[in-house]
């Protein structure tokens, strides 16, 4: 059949639908031909149609009649010349890279590879049509009834983050639907949703859901790619996770999803992975860029571009100094935000983004283009500080609107209550926003995004469970994920019948989830920690696709405990700024007299001493928070005080007798939570002048403490 070409435009690039037909636009710089390969449901081509128009190296044409639904791909022509970074193959099939949805999937025993694969030489050619194993691009209607869509724009420094997994989150629960679970639809269903409020949290971060592709060695081995961090399309929601079909279906069903949740008051982040894709380094299969124009999208050394900059530990790291990869990065940004509506990104490796030549610069091109934009000014922007490369760990060095995953945080935290040495200088500054790495930068404690676990690494379960990582599951003999321990070892290992043993794990558990909770910043919890999920020692579960990783909705009453608790706690957080302020403490002044925001106590009573915080035995301390100097205004303009705590902190293993400092103002202190009270933590009650702190415990007071949880009452004011 013979298809009408019309010239069309060059942007906006990808295939946009239009009352004539559908407009497909491809930037190649090097390309020599471009072809638009149209495919049916059942993988057949249809046609394949040369779009003769360039403009500033963008290919284009209207194909009259293309409709929304139309499957397609790229052939793109152009010099083979490996040992100059130039690997243009037009027997190979290529996914748009601006595709709006992607149907199908890789089939790692076809001939996806631009090279011999028999001869395993990448400099060899090899021209054998792969077009039967590669999924198929899709045309997309972008139009959606939003109906009034209103993002909730919780402030960073009110916000409880919950970083999730949108499958694992409701395979297994039996309150969802059979045929919605794991899917957008069965995150946006009543019970998840119902789940998702009455924990409290404000926003969801999902692990990756551009569209992503298992990798080859893992189906040999029968496992899968979960985390989701191998992306193959920056516009395309992930297929898997549609309970409705792949032709376009997942970009209206994930849509539904965050409609829903906006009008519930819950914001949607997303994970992104653009500081690689899943192509592999020269080795790796050609689906999309390395096909296009492999030296635009791909850094490759300087002196030998056959040969790709690692970065990222995956085989390649994009080439954001190039402008136009730059480009397809911000209009992927844009387009989430836009036309998908979602809340804000955490930057995945974001320390790769930095890099101009190979130094990590902040003040680098991404940074810049992403300040100036008026579309991601109000979304929330949050970096993985790191990467694998020489000076990656830039913990504290991202510029103004970002936050950060604090790892120092993490570090600091575990290490305390583990019990280690001279961590009480340290910890106080995780406590109250960590000033040390924000305060000077023109950042806030909201810069701070505190986290005790998250996906990569132990559950809070297995963190207080296991003494080692136990990944046999993976196929590697144990060899992958992170060796560091910070787990508390206790000299038992795993699940056990030793009630003392339980009990110490339960409080463990609290006081991470305490620390967690009153700490300044903002928190994440890793789905799943409020209930003591666990992986059975798997710190890596990577590619763990299974009942290992999904949540198990079945609680026994230890976990239904914990999560009430966790609940509890995060009610509390939100029902006090006192806990979550904007800005940093400072001494102030109030009616002409200097009001202190925080004081630190010793067991004894007394401020400590210079020589109380060098002491590296030192493993409990007292901070007095002031709640009538939160310089918060309410809508009268009048400033708003809280509650003031008086947080006592033991690590050691025995407890410690505190003499009570005097509260600030003139209510007296009662007891709030108690992590060392297994059945009733937040029974409150008066104490008198001293109080003895249990071993490894947290004990909270306030001086205007009823009974938990906290009454709703008007914000009063000075």
């Amino acid at each position: 059949m013979q298809r009408t070409l019309l010239p069309g435009k060059p942007y906006p690039l990808g295939a946009t639908p239009l009352e004539l037909g559908t407009n497909f636009a491809l930037f190649s710089e090097n390309a020599t031909a471009v072809h638009v390969c149209l495919f049916d449901d059942e993988g057949k081509q249809l046609d394949c149609v040369e779009l003769k128009e360039t403009t500033a190296f963008v290919w284009h044409g209207l194909l009259r009649g293309i409709k929304p639904g139309q499957r397609y791909g790229y052939r793109v022509d152009g010099p083979w010349e490996p040992e100059k970074g130039l690997r243009f193959n037009v027997k190979k099939l290529l996914v748009d890279p601006y595709a709006k949805a992607i149907a199908g999937k890789v089939e790692h025993m076809g001939p996806i590879m631009p090279y011999d694969i028999e001869s395993g030489d990448d400099l060899k050619k090899c021209d054998t049509n792969d077009a039967d194993f590669v999924p198929k691009s899709v045309v997309v209607d972008g139009h959606f009834e939003w109906e009034g869509d209103c993002p909730p724009e919780t402030p960073m420094s009110d916000s409880i983050i919950y970083e999730m997994h949108v499958r694992g989150f409701s395979m297994r629960n039996p309150e969802v639907p059979e045929n919605l679970r794991g899917t957008y639809a069965g995150l946006a269903h009543d019970a998840s949703i119902s789940y998702l409020k009455k924990l409290g949290i404000t926003a969801v971060e999902l692990l990756p859901v551009h569209h992503f592709i298992d990798e080859g060695h893992l189906l040999d081995r029968g496992l899968t790619d979960y985390w989701g961090y191998n992306t193959l399309g920056y516009f395309a929601p992930m297929a898997r996770y549609c309970s409705s079909g792949d032709d376009g279906q997942q970009v209206v069903e994930f849509k539904q999803m965050v409609k829903r949740l906006h009008a519930e008051g819950i914001e949607v982040i997303l994970d992104v992975v653009y500081n690689h894709t899943c192509e592999g380094n020269e080795k790796g299969p050609m689906l999309s860029l390395k096909g296009v124009d492999n030296t635009t999208y791909y850094r490759t050394v300087a002196d030998n571009p056959r040969y790709y900059v690692d970065y990222t530990g995956t085989g390649n790291t994009l080439n954001v100094y190039n402008p136009e990869t730059l480009k397809l990065i911000m209009d992927s940004l844009r387009y989430w935000v836009t036309e998908m509506h979602v809340d804000g990104f955490r930057f995945d490796l974001a320390s790769t983004l930095a890099r101009e030549l190979h130094d990590v610069n902040k003040l680098g091109a991404f940074f810049d283009t992403i300040h100036q934009d008026p579309t991601l000014a109000d979304v929330k922007l949050i970096a993985e500080p790191w990467d694998i490369g020489e000076g990656g760990y830039q913990v504290g060095n991202f510029p103004v609107l970002w936050a950060e995953w604090n790892g120092k945080y993490r570090d600091t935290v575990r290490r305390f209550w583990k019990g280690d040495s001279g961590q009480l200088s340290d910890f106080a500054y995780r406590l109250t926003g960590s000033s040390d790495l924000y305060k000077n930068d023109g950042r806030k404690p909201s810069a701070s995004i505190n986290f005790i676990t998250a996906h990569d690494g132990f559950t809070l379960c297995d963190l207080v469970s296991y003494n080692e990582k136990h990944n046999e599951a993976n196929g590697d003999n144990n060899t992958d994920g992170s060796d560091s321990n910070d787990s508390w070892n206790m000299g038992a290992e795993g699940p056990t019948d030793d009630a003392e043993i339980n009990k110490l794990r339960e409080r463990q558990t609290r006081n991470f989830l305490t620390t967690l909770m009153i700490s300044q910043g903002v928190p994440m919890l890793a789905g799943g920690d409020e209930f003591a999920r666990s992986q059975r020692g798997n710190n890596n579960c990577y590619c763990q696709d299974n009942e290992l990783t999904w949540y198990d909705w079945k609680l026994d009453e230890p976990r239904k405990r914990l999560l009430e608790f966790t609940s509890k706690l995060i009610q509390f957080r939100k029902e006090h700024p006192n806990l979550h302020r904007r800005r940093f403490f400072q001494d102030r002044t109030i009616r002409g007299s200097v009001v202190r925001d925080i004081a630190w106590y010793g067991s004894d009573g007394n401020e400590v001493s210079d020589e109380g915080w060098t002491d590296s035995w030192n493993k409990s301390i007292g901070l007095l928070l002031n709640g009538r100097t939160l310089n918060v205004m309410d809508e009268d303009g009048h400033p708003v005080v809280d509650d003031s705590f008086l947080i006592l902190v033991n690590a050691a293993e025995e407890g410690v007798e505190y003499v009570m400092p005097d509260p600030p103002n003139e209510s007296p202190w009662r007891q709030v939570l108690d992590t060392e009270n297994i059945e009733k933590p937040f029974c409150a009650g008066d104490v008198g002048k001293k109080v003895i702190v249990g071993g490894r415990s947290v004990r909270v007071y306030s001086d205007c403490a009823e009974e938990i949880p906290v009454r709703q009452r008007p914000a009063r004011t000075l």
